[in-house]
């Protein structure tokens, strides 16, 4: 391969990478193996300017930005920070701050590296008014109303602090280990994908569209970047020391350093310590401490000359592989996990780590009796690397090949269209899928019969008294008690939480019924398109194709379920125990076109009906419900205590602000609409 195509294929793989973590929240390599990519690619553009191209990784910052928030441009950019891994790289950057200074005597402050989502925090007389992501460092996603719920970021300042009329501050929101799991335990419960490390379910859940599961994850921040016209004084350390002051939470473990040595020491001992503090921290980040000469120093197009982040290595441990076993999932994934003669990482004993898939089992290229490096960095589960140099299984040996059928039920595995994963296909007799379909079924947004937990499923599953979820409907005390002989005050709870189940919507049981790609969104709007679980079986690939938001994938999912006799059979048993498999009358006769084309922001605290009373009307009346205003909202639904920013968003934008009066006299068809 030729230096030019070398280029090329690093530039498609940085590309890809960059959008895996920074939009789907989802990376597929550790930062390190990043950093060492794009300082190759750095180091072969330099070698040849005439191959320059101005959307290369190297000319940008990778971009967070989400399509269901407004965009808006930052007043200041949010540069990345140049990384390096090791004592010599700092060496040299503290080398090119003296050389830059002409000898000027500097100090550099010395600071932990959070492992979440960068944050610009706007105030204007003391009030918080913006909060933007970094998204591609130029322009940020509006986030303001989702931050409003930390509560270690002050809304309000108090008035006697003397803070300038106007700042910024930037810092990093997080989620804290305590945070971390008792989120991914409830995820467990409820049978969804457990968060990789807290950066990620950070980063998910400031983006979500609803504030209040923001509230409810417990999301924290720490704020380590004063700037703005007034800023209290020339010294960086200085400012955050006042920031503190005014309420903000930043980092009690900064150090001034005045040598290259305590830097170094710094950086030892945090290396050593990061694992007694309450959040994810994954590195050290130094700054020359004076606002001028970082002005001196200035910037390059990508990041400070005035700054560096000094990158833990990931703690990584030598064993012997002694196995590659096959778990199935609930979904029907089909995950490699290495069994190894235990370890110490991390300051626990490690004796497994995930392979993921088969391209990394191929790339891996492992065979047992390998020697393995094992690597516990910013991830939850251990992960193999690489192998050692030292490994004992004999080089002619043929790798590991992936298995080619399910370990459970034998039957031959498929791997869909953009999958990583390999799958079992056999939904309706392999245990793992027949049990992951009941749990999914029992979920909470499906039938949420939420007196049964994953261990319960499992033992009725086991006992014999389940097999699919329309089993549960056939349930009798007298069943559950006789094996253990007990409890009849949980069985019967049981048993109620199964009988109000039939009362759940029909859009939710077609949810529940659990057909492949329909999630909650399809579910609701399949519903709303047919009003009956009768017409939706009968619906044709045209049909369903000309409905917004339904594709072919998922369309084609839908006749593919209907098209089997057991699928529709145990749709007819959950007809016949008395599930709804029809908009309810009430519904139907609610539904309108009168909102359809218009996005409408909620806001305020409302007398007739909830704000989710109200979003449930916004839909079935046609309409979206959008979180922010911007120039696309066609209206404000506003209510009592109006949020003072959205009211002069919407005033400086020109959007109407429309009372709950009159907006249940424009779904009911009393009053004429606007512009038309």
């Amino acid at each position: 391969m030729t230096e030019e195509e070398r280029i090329r294929e690093l530039r498609e793989l940085l590309h890809r990478h960059n959008y895996n973590y920074y939009v789907l929240n989802s990376p597929t390599i550790g930062d390190h193996e990043f950093d060492l990519l794009m300082h190759e690619l750095q180091h072969l553009e330099e070698l040849h300017p005439e191959l320059s191209d101005p959307n290369s990784p190297t000319q940008r910052v990778g971009s967070d930005l989400a399509n269901d928030f407004q965009t808006i441009p930052h007043s200041r950019p949010m540069l990345s920070l140049a990384n390096t891994y090791n004592r010599q790289e700092v060496s040299e950057f503290y080398q090119r701050v003296a050389d830059g200074l002409h000898g000027e005597p500097f100090q550099v402050c010395c600071e932990l590296k959070f492992d979440g989502l960068s944050i610009s925090l706007h105030y204007e007389e003391g009030q918080l008014v913006r909060a933007l992501t970094r998204g591609d460092g130029v322009q940020g996603d509006d986030v303001t109303q989702n931050v409003r719920t930390i509560r270690t970021i002050p809304l309000s300042l108090p008035q006697s602090m003397d803070y300038p009329p106007e700042f910024e501050i930037r810092g990093e929101v997080l989620m804290p280990w305590t945070s971390f799991d008792r989120l991914n335990a409830q995820r467990e419960a409820e049978g969804e994908q457990l968060f990789a490390n807290p950066r990620n379910a950070a980063s998910g859940t400031l983006k979500s569209k609803n504030s209040a599961t923001v509230a409810q994850r417990g999301l924290d921040a720490y704020l380590y970047y004063l700037l703005g016209e007034n800023i209290p004084g020339d010294s960086h350390y200085e400012n955050l020391q006042a920031a503190r002051r005014w309420g903000f939470q930043v980092s009690e473990h900064m150090k001034l350093a005045s040598t290259l040595q305590e830097i170094y020491e710094y950086i030892d001992y945090w290396d050593k310590n990061r694992s007694s503090l309450p959040i994810a921290t994954d590195g050290i980040v130094l700054k020359v401490n004076s606002l001028a000469q970082q002005r001196s120093l200035g910037m390059t197009a990508k990041s400070p000359r005035w700054a560096i982040a000094y990158k833990f290595q990931a703690e990584q441990a030598q064993t012997t592989l002694r196995q590659i076993v096959y778990q199935v999932g609930r979904t029907g994934a089909v995950t490699p996990v290495a069994n190894m003669d235990p370890v110490q990482l991390a300051g626990t004993t490690v004796r497994r780590a995930t392979l993921h898939n088969a391209d990394v089992v191929q790339a891996l290229g492992l065979r047992v009796g390998d020697q393995v490096l094992v690597e516990k960095g910013g991830e939850i589960i251990p992960k193999i690397v690489g192998r050692a140099e030292t490994s004992e299984a004999a080089e002619d040996e043929a790798p590991t090949a992936f298995i080619t059928r399910c370990p459970v039920c034998q039957t031959p595995l498929v791997r869909y269209e953009g999958e990583a994963a390999h799958y079992c296909p056999n939904e309706n007799g392999c245990p793992p899928l027949i049990l992951g379909r009941i749990e999914h079924f029992i979920s909470r947004k499906a039938m949420n019969i939420n007196s049964l937990g994953p261990e319960t499923v499992d033992e009725y599953f086991r006992q014999g008294l389940i097999r699919d979820a329309a089993d549960l409907y056939e349930l009798s005390e007298e069943q559950l008690l006789r094996p253990t002989g007990g409890d009849q005050k949980g069985v019967r709870k049981i048993l109620q939480s199964i009988q109000e189940s039939k009362q759940v919507p029909f859009e939710r049981v077609l949810y529940a019924i659990g057909i492949r790609f329909v999630g909650e969104i399809a579910a609701k709007t399949l519903a709303r398109s047919y009003g009956s679980m009768e017409a939706i079986a009968s619906a044709s690939l045209e049909s369903m194709l000309e409905i917004n938001g339904i594709g072919t994938v998922i369309a084609q999912s839908v006749i593919d379920y209907f098209a089997e006799e057991r699928n529709r059979r145990f749709v007819e048993r959950l007809r016949s125990h008395g599930l709804q498999m029809a908009l309810s009358q009430e519904q139907l006769q609610a539904q309108s076109d009168r909102l359809a084309g218009r996005s409408i922001v909620i806001s305020g605290v409302f007398h007739h009906h909830s704000r989710d009373e109200y979003k449930t009307l916004i839909e079935q009346h046609g309409g979206k419900n959008v979180g922010s205003i911007s120039r696309a909202t066609s209206f404000v639904l506003a209510g009592d205590n109006m949020g003072p920013a959205k009211l002069e968003k919407a005033q400086k934008l020109g959007i109407e602000i429309m009372n709950e009066d009159d907006f249940l006299r424009m779904i009911a068809g009393e009053e004429t609409e606007k512009n038309d």
